[in-house]
This record gives C-alpha cells, structure tokens and sequence, in this order.
C-alpha cells in the first residue's frame, strides 16, 4: 500500500479568521502536499497543484494552489457537474463508520458536496448545509474559459467537522485530494494518495492517505 500521510496543524479558532488572516496561516503553518500522481497514462497532462490543511476545534480548511494551462468553469449551480470543470477535490471517510464525504469545488467556488456509499450511491448535501461550507479564492464568482500556460489560482475551503458528523475534531482523517478537469482543453485526474485502479476512479476509499490532526502545543 502506497497511501501517503500528511499532518494538518492545529490553528486555533481558523473558521472565524478573515480571509486574508486565514490564507496567511495556512501558508505559514501547513506544509504543502504537491497532488502529483499520474495514475492512467492515457491522462498523461500534470497541473501543477497542492494542498495545505490545518484544523481547529471545530473545522477543517484546505488551501490549493494550481498553476495550468486551461482555467474553466461554467458550472454556477451547487451541486452542478463541477467535475467537468477545473476543479480541486476533497474526500474524505466518514469518521464514525462506512461511507466517505466529498467535497468538489471549480476554480470559481461553485460545490458540490453528498455522503456516499459508491461512486452511484449519494445523498448530495442540500443548499442550507453546503453554504455551512466557506469558500474563497483568487477568481470571482463567474464563468471564465482560458487557455494560457502558466495560470495560477487558489482556493480555500472550511468544513465545520459537524458536517462530518462529529462534535469536535478527531485524531486524523482517512481522506485523498484531486485536481480534474474533465472538459477542459486537457482532461486530467491526479491524486494525492495514489490509485491502483485501471480507469480512472476517484470513488475508491481503499486508496486514502491518512491525515493526522496534530495538536502542537
């Protein structure tokens, strides 16, 4: 097994920091873990990407960071097919049994968000639970399509553990990250954690890497 491990650091009360305050920790604490594995080499395009986490209490935040050659989005609805845009991923396992969490965002902030049991089995979050999720990043919230090398933008998001299902933060997480774009000018799937799976797959809990929770003093 080839799953990877990364520590998120401990950021006291990190929900209720501005945006600006949140970014400069995360950058300041968190090291960042590059999303590099190639698992399919009929998907041979690399973005460059990585994610920085840190938890408080009470939430989780992720920060990525790409650079690539197709930034897209067209997907303005939560829940829409972000997927196809360019778009950064977060799954992670439920921590208080079977199922996983997860979390897709375009590089413009529209989510979707569901608890599954299989790639075919969710129930997606409804409007009231993923406006709980916080969301920002360098572009605005609208429909861009450019093709340029070199393009650079990040995104952060804050997941109040009680989405997970839980009351206060937990000793780690089983969880992978993703960077797709699967109607962008290159489609590609890299993964943190990788995938030993033909397709590609990113429904495959077998796969996560852990997280560990670390509550430095």
């Amino acid at each position: 097994n080839n799953a990877k491990t990364t520590t998120a650091p401990f950021v006291e009360g990190l929900e209720s920091l501005s945006d600006e305050q949140l970014v400069a920790a995360l950058r300041e604490v968190c090291t960042p873990n590059p999303i590099d594995s190639l698992n399919w080499a009929e998907y041979p395009y690399a973005p460059t990407v990585n994610f920085r986490i840190a938890h408080s209490l009470g939430a989780v935040a992720v920060m990525f960071e790409v650079e690539e050659s197709n930034v897209k989005a067209v997907t303005l609805n939560s829940n829409g097919p972000v997927w196809e845009d360019s778009c950064v991923e977060f799954f992670v396992a439920n921590p208080k049994g079977e199922g996983y969490f997860n979390f897709e965002i375009n590089c413009i902030g529209t989510a979707l968000a569901a608890f599954r049991r299989s790639r075919n089995d969710a129930v997606h979050f409804d409007q009231q639970k993923i406006d709980r999720i916080r969301r920002f990043g360098s572009l605005a919230h609208e429909p861009i399509d450019i093709v340029r090398e070199g393009q650079k933008w990040w995104m952060v998001e804050v997941i109040p553990f009680e989405l997970l299902g839980l009351e206060e933060a937990p000793d780690h997480l089983e969880a992978n990250f993703y960077k797709c774009g699967d109607k962008c000018a290159q489609m590609h799937f890299l993964s943190w954690s990788p995938i030993a799976l033909p397709q590609p797959n990113f429904h495959c809990p077998e796969f996560f890497g852990r997280v560990e929770l670390t509550r430095g003093e």
